[in-house]
Order: structure tokens, then sequence, then C-alpha cells
């Protein structure tokens, strides 16, 4: 397989890129989790490689996949590395030489359901950092970990572990998720029952609801509410006086009931994107799936909830677990169409169906169109991102190789046109899959992203 392709690009900043408020709660935006900020736009004000001269790099770390790459003041990676063998671990990474520096060892306990291993997102893969360098992560004994650095740096300590078993019942139930809101009350998820709650930092007070539908990805804030969905619905959801969750509205999507190769559930796979302009967008489990866009606002004064629903990729070949990237009016959506467990016999065959593409809302919000379609690159089930500076989206692909050495490869494709722009190799076999990780860009321009294997990097040279 060949160790680059295409050509280095010259940065083409997108002009209107959305700027998302910061969260007073949480880190820098574009540092402070999975998706960049409170919005989960994905999207970078700073660059990413352009292609010259590609430097990849990998540090091996055992047991685990750092699904969030999140950034500190001083410029480290931060990260929650789950393992299917090994309690889940918070770890401090040297940015440059992908050196672990520290590590605190969270709490385990066997699973609740028949979630497959590879497809169980409790345990702090949807960890935040908050307004003081601090992890916030749900863990799976249900209790909620402010996990602080020492004073010098070099290692971790426990601030506040909040106990959720009140609430969230350790039998039968995990969190999948947890975030604060713009005034500072950390609201959580639970997967199996649907439960949507917030806690009052000080007191530790709990408040939730049960909306009984299944919750298995993260959710979104932002100065108006909180946006959550399950596998029948979308939910935009407020605070009550008393602090006990409440839903502002609802609104169904398509599902035709199936649970495609790729997918955790049969239901939307995505965190929802708030954009400018009061939107909120979604993917569907329709077949073929759509990017479905809604209005955020409570009070309609005429329009319709539902924006657009426009359909992406092709008639059973269409699926996707990892939320869209946004920016201005634009939306663009990875086909994980196909993925398949790390452990099975035959996951060094497996590829997924090619797919990216691009869709606007229109200027008027009189619905959307459809930019562009990318065939060509297999996403495989990376969390891709964009820099609004380059005008590149980053991911990580798995081509078909007719050698059977599972090759990865970095990946850039034009935001403008759809095109790729270049494909770099970053190994091959089993420690490189990525497992549903999310890709990084710190701001010296540096790729990452977590790997069976441990972390892998990319710079130009």
């Amino acid at each position: 397989m060949p160790d680059f392709s295409g050509k280095a690009f010259k940065a083409t900043p997108i002009k209107g890129a959305t700027k998302a408020p910061r969260n007073p709660f949480m880190a820098q935006n574009q540092k402070s989790n999975i998706h960049n900020d409170t919005w989960m736009t994905g999207t970078y004000s700073w660059p990413g490689p352009l292609g010259r001269n590609l430097l990849a790099s990998s540090g091996k770390a055992d047991n685990g996949i750092c699904s969030t790459i999140a950034f500190d003041r001083r410029g480290r990676i931060v990260t929650v590395c789950v393992s299917t063998i090994a309690p889940p671990q918070a770890r401090i990474v040297d940015a440059d030489t992908l050196e672990v520096l520290a590590t605190h060892e969270l709490p385990d306990t066997p699973k609740v359901d028949d979630t497959p291993n590879y497809q169980n997102f409790s345990a702090g893969g949807y960890f935040y950092l908050d307004n003081q360098d601090r992890l916030v992560i749900p863990t799976r004994t249900n209790h909620i970990f402010v996990l602080g650095e020492t004073a010098d740096g070099t290692g971790f300590r426990l601030v506040r572990d909040y106990d959720l078993t009140s609430a969230v019942k350790p039998d039968s139930e995990r969190m999948n998720s947890a975030l604060p809101d713009f005034r500072g009350r950390i609201w959580f998820v639970v997967k199996q029952s649907g439960k949507v709650g917030a806690v009052d930092r000080k007191s530790g007070k709990i408040r939730y609801i049960r909306l009984g539908e299944t919750i298995q990805n993260s959710f979104t804030v932002d100065r108006q509410g909180v946006y959550v969905v399950t596998n029948k619905r979308l939910y935009r959801l407020g605070a009550q006086k008393n602090g006990k969750p409440k839903v502002a509205w609802s609104a169904k999507y398509r599902n035709d009931g199936v649970h495609k190769p790729g997918q955790v559930d049969a239901g939307s796979g995505t965190t929802p994107d708030v954009m400018t302009g009061g939107y909120v967008s979604i993917v569907d489990n329709a077949n073929p799936e759509n990017i479905v866009v809604y209005r955020t606002a409570k009070k309609l004064h005429g329009k319709k909830r539902k924006v657009c629903e426009v359909p992406v990729f092709k008639k059973n070949a269409s699926a996707t677990e990892n939320s869209l990237i946004t920016t201005g009016r634009s939306m663009i959506v990875e086909n994980n169409y196909g993925y398949t467990d790390i452990f099975a016999p035959d996951a060094d065959k497996v590829v997924t169906k090619a797919g990216f593409a691009r869709v606007d809302i229109r200027k008027d919000g009189k619905g959307c169109k459809k930019i562009w379609t990318n065939w060509t690159e297999r996403g495989a089930s990376v969390v891709p991102k964009m820099s609004s500076k380059t005008g590149l989206i980053y991911t990580y692909t798995r081509p078909p190789d007719p050698s059977g050495s599972q090759g990865y490869y970095w990946t850039a494709i034009d935001f403008k046109t759809g095109k790729t722009v270049w494909n770099k190799y970053a190994g091959s076999g089993f420690f490189y899959n990525n497992n549903y990780a999310g890709l990084g860009l710190s701001q010296d321009g540096t790729a990452y992203l977590g790997v069976v294997g441990g972390i892998v990097s990319l710079k130009d040279g």
C-alpha cells in the first residue's frame, strides 16, 4: 500500500465559520470534549496538517482506547482510555513524544446489558474538561468523578465524587455522558432507561426524569437548553426552578427499526449539533438515512419544527454512528455502514461502505440542499473533524487492501469540493483500529487519534 498519495493543500479558510459560545463551566472551546465545544460542532478554528512532508508517529500504551483527545493548559493531552480487559484509566500524555506521563485508574464493574464490548461507551469515553482543567468523568459505577491535576502537574487527584446510585441503578443502568449547562448544573444521560438528570454542583442534589427510550450517545448544550437524541426522538430539555429537567419539545425522526452494521442500536447514531441561526441537526435511521434539521426555539411563530430531511448515501448501505461536523449552515456526515466488532474473526477483512457528504441549510431557512458526496473514502468508525482555517476535513480511513494487511490512512477531504486531497499511511493491523475514537487537533496543527495500541499523530514536516 502506498505511503502517501495526493498533494499538499493550500489553506482555504472557511467563510462564515461557526463560533460556538464558550460554556463558562468547560475548558476552552476545541479542547474540552470529544466533539470540541458545547455545540458539538467538531470544527477547529486553528489548523490541521496541510500535507507537506507529513510525519506520522505512534505512542504505545497498554489497555484501552483513548476516545476523547482533550488538551490541558500546559498543552498536554488529557484523556480517558477504556478497555475490555482492564479498568478504565485517565491519562496525561506528552503531545510531542506521546509518552504517558501520569495515570489514574477509574472504578470498574461488569456491564449490565448485551451491548458488545467494542460498543460500550460507558466508563468515561464521554468525559469533559472543565474550566479548572479538571476531568469530569461519568464512571461505570454510576458516580461522577471530578479529577484534577496535582499542583506540579505530574499526576491526578480526586477533587469531588458525586454518587448517583440513588438515581442510576447499579444493577441495571449505566451513564453514557455528562456535561454542564450554562448555569453549572452537571447533566447526565442514562443509556438503558433514557433517564436525563441534573446534579447541583455544590449540594450534589440529583433531579431526573425518565424518557423511557434508550440513549446511546452524548448530548448537546446551548444557552437555552439541552438536546438529547434517543432511539425514537430528538428532545430539547430545560431545568425547572427546582432543578428538575423538563421537556420543552420533542420531534420524532424516521426510523425503519433496523439495527444496521456499524450502529450501536436501531436509532440515530449522532450526538445532536446546535448550529448558527437557531438550528439543531442529527442523522436519522431511515433507509437510506437522512440528515435532519430542526428549529431549536420553543415557540415557532407559525414555522415548522423540521427544516429539512435530506437523504445521504445509498439504500441498504448507509449508517452513521458519529456526530455530524457543522460550521455555518453546513453539515458533514460520514458513512459507517459495515463496521464490525474488532474482535470478530473476519475483522481484518471487513471494510465499511464508502461515503462522506455535505448538506447545507438554504440561506432563507426554507429547506436544505446536498452540496457534494465523496464516494471514495471509507471512514470506518472515526469521529472526523474539520479545520475552518485550512478548509480540510480530517478523517481516518481503511481502504480495501488486497494484501489483507488491514491498513489505515490519515485522510484529508476538501470542504468546498468534497474531493480527496491526500492520504497518508498510519499503520496496519488490529492495533491501528480506532474503534469509534475521535480525532483531535492541537493548536500547532498536529492531528491525534486514539487507537487500540495507543495514540497516533500526524503533522506537517
